[in-house]
């Protein structure tokens, strides 16, 4: 294996997570991808090895699981745990009802995803990160973790846990030289209003009526600069929105 940088991306499959991996090769580095479909991770492999010449692992396991994401992590060759950036992209919105109206399953998915799914990961790499005084564990939370809105209160929840997550991790791990950084982005047309929408295409377009939303390699796009940074300079926050949206609340729609 050469001694490229390795990055391991969560969420690899779709949107936000597949751009930042290809971005990533595009600057040399080995590529640890993971997800929940093994055929959209081979075929990304597949891609970003023909592509750009670097290294790929995949790693097929439901990240909701902390024994799946163990025995997954402990899975992984000696030569590829020194890894120098994680981005901890995995996440869901799963529906739009209020509190009153929602389901218990939904909640759970969303917690057990982007919160506790965040921490069984970060946990693992952490300790190699320890290990060597080194790395960057870049959080991708949401505008719902700054501000909240109808409809939205368990996601919402679920991303100012990933703020106060990163802004914890940040003063543990700063005797170990390792930085954090959060991304927070605003509307992004990706496959994340038609998960949250439950497949209804109709609904989830409704979404950027009117809008020039981002896309998922706009934000990658900043990952990359996050990431790129001397080591002496972290980047401690991110928030990056379309054009015609303020906040959670405010988009202008033409």
């Amino acid at each position: 294996m050469e001694t490229n940088k390795i990055a391991l991306i969560t969420g690899a499959t779709s949107g936000i997570g597949e751009a930042t991996s290809k971005e990533l090769a595009q600057l040399g580095y080995n590529t640890i991808l993971t997800g929940r479909r093994s055929t959209r991770l081979n075929k990304l492999k597949q891609e970003i090895e023909t592509t750009y010449q670097t290294e790929v692992l995949t790693l097929c396991f439901d990240i909701q699981d902390q024994q799946q994401t163990t025995y997954a992590l402990n899975s992984i060759p000696t030569h590829w745990r020194n890894i120098d950036v994680l981005i901890n992209n995995a996440g869901l919105a799963y529906g739009a009802e209020k509190i009153d109206e929602d389901a218990w399953d939904k909640w759970a998915q969303m917690l057990d995803t982007n919160v506790k799914g965040l921490l069984f990961l970060s946990k693992e790499v952490i300790k190699w990160m320890v290990q060597k005084k080194q790395g960057h564990i870049v959080n991708i939370s949401s505008i719902a973790g700054i501000n909240v809105y109808e409809g939205g209160s368990i996601y919402c929840a679920s991303k100012h846990a990933v703020n106060a997550i990163t802004k914890g991790m940040r003063i543990d791990l700063l005797k170990h030289n390792i930085k954090v950084t959060s991304v927070s982005p605003g509307m992004v047309e990706t496959e994340f209003s038609l998960v949250r929408y439950d497949g209804n295409r109709d609904k989830a377009n409704q979404v950027y009526r009117g809008i020039t939303p981002l896309s998922a390699i706009d934000v990658a796009e900043a990952i990359v600069f996050v990431v790129s940074r001397p080591a002496h300079v972290n980047i401690n926050d991110i928030l990056i929105m379309p054009t015609q949206q303020a906040d959670a609340y405010n988009t202008y729609r033409k």
